[in-house]
């Protein structure tokens, strides 16, 4: 089944984030548990669900910042601590907004990576050589060529505004 378009709102969030990050090299954004999640330095930072940011910050300051308005906990079990959702009332202006994304970068260089991914078959991700081609006749699946094209460049970010009463 395909995924649902995301709505005006919640790819204009996207593109706010994507431009906060935009000075970084080491940024990755991938689908994570129905979010557009941002990975800085392999560690998930932020994440857009909705019009909500999902912000990773040090667990030790969970019980303060449980206490602020406009955000609410991951996991109310506590199970997930140092993950709160922002609201959109919560980032509304600037100030706001650069908390947010200031504390979570601040905090990433702390954060505890996910362990890697385990490869399925090592031996489908291994580049085919003229050696197993010759014997075999055939390339596997994830072969490369040492033709391959550089990959391209990404658009740069259009410049734009979340913030209606302050700009």
């Amino acid at each position: 089944m395909p995924a649902r378009p995301l709505s005006d709102e919640t790819l204009h969030l996207i593109d706010a984030v994507r431009t906060a990050l935009a000075h970084r090299s080491d940024v990755e954004e991938r689908a994570l548990f129905g979010t557009h999640a941002f990975f800085v330095d392999g560690k998930m930072c932020i994440a857009v669900k909705g019009e909500e940011l999902l912000v990773r910050l040090p667990p030790e300051r969970h019980g303060e910042l449980q206490e602020m308005q406009n955000t609410r906990e991951l996991s109310p079990d506590g199970g997930m601590k140092g993950y709160f959702w922002v609201e959109p009332n919560g980032f509304s202006t600037r100030a706001q907004w650069s908390f947010w994304i200031d504390e979570a970068l601040a905090y990433n260089p702390h954060a505890k990576a996910a362990p890697p991914k385990k490869k399925r078959d090592a031996a489908k991700a291994r580049p085919a050589t003229a050696k197993t081609v010759a014997a075999t006749g055939t390339r596997t699946k994830g072969a490369t060529s040492t033709t391959a094209k550089p990959p391209a460049k990404k658009p740069a970010a259009k410049k734009h505004s979340i913030f209606e009463a302050d700009d």
